[in-house]
């Protein structure tokens, strides 16, 4: 699965988000998610000095609006589901599916949220950024759970690749069932990495352009990128298929044609 992540990069501006999930449609994506939170209970920090407290107010999506996307979403046959940053969001995003949810790595240590949330939805997205080692390895109590799936992701905003860590993404497929990837690093490359070496899911932030105020909409891919990045998770599905070890069905004709063609002397 390929996650058009647009998270708060709309502004509160439904329209631009209905815009963004046009575009992740056209580019062949079929998941869109979004972040549900409340700013009453944001508590004081850095976000008061830079801005992004008002950002967050205007991003806020309540019940209504959050179903308005979602339902925006399904008409352009697009599974659409949300980030939570707390045990009451759980309700909110369980009204419209019980499909996917998204544990985002700075609540992955809350072990009570995800419990609850492997109770009550089929797919269970945990992202792994910003963890101590031990508090990673907390999350094995879960490793047998067939509806979760494990993100590696880093929590660097941007995120440069030298620093992408994918030995923790290796680490993960062998410990957990079903491992993805959350990435926040500038294009693809990233994707495509994990994509090759059997990440089942990938998560990249999304945006119709990367001159939109907002941190995460400058290095949010575009439509090219998501199309290309779904076409090429395509290409890998199709070299997956196992056709067995004995001669293919392709390969008759050049067995008939060729082989034996030349004298061994």
């Amino acid at each position: 699965m390929i996650i058009a992540e647009i998270g708060w990069n709309f502004l509160g501006d439904l329209r631009l988000a209905e815009k963004m999930v046009d575009q992740a449609s056209d580019a062949g994506c079929k998941f869109v998610k979004f972040q549900l939170w409340d700013p009453k209970n944001l508590k004081e920090g850095p976000w008061d000095k830079d801005g992004r407290r008002e950002i967050y107010n205007k991003s806020f999506l309540d019940e209504e609006k959050y179903g308005e996307l979602f339902n925006y979403s399904k008409s352009k046959n697009l599974n659409c589901f949300a980030s939570i940053f707390n045990h009451s969001s759980i309700k909110t995003v369980l009204k419209f599916s019980n499909k996917f949810i998204k544990i985002p790595s700075l609540e992955a240590y809350d072990l009570e949220l995800i419990r609850k949330s492997l109770d009550l939805f089929e797919n269970v997205l945990v992202s792994t950024g910003a963890l101590k080692f031990e508090e990673l390895k907390s999350l094995e109590k879960f490793k047998d759970c067939e509806n979760l799936i494990m993100l590696h992701c880093v929590s660097s905003y941007p995120l440069n690749l030298e620093n992408s860590n994918f030995s923790k993404f290796f680490y993960l497929k062998e410990k957990f069932k079903k491992v993805g990837y959350s990435g926040h690093c500038e294009g693809i490359d990233d994707a495509l990495f994990a994509l090759s070496n059997g990440a089942v899911a990938i998560e990249k932030h999304f945006t119709t352009d990367n001159n939109l105020p907002g941190r995460d909409n400058k290095f949010a891919i575009l439509k090219d990128e998501l199309k290309f990045l779904c076409n090429y998770q395509k290409s890998i599905i199709k070299m997956k298929k196992d056709n067995g070890l004995d001669l293919q069905d392709s390969e008759i004709e050049a067995f008939k044609s060729y082989r034996g063609r030349w004298k061994k002397n």
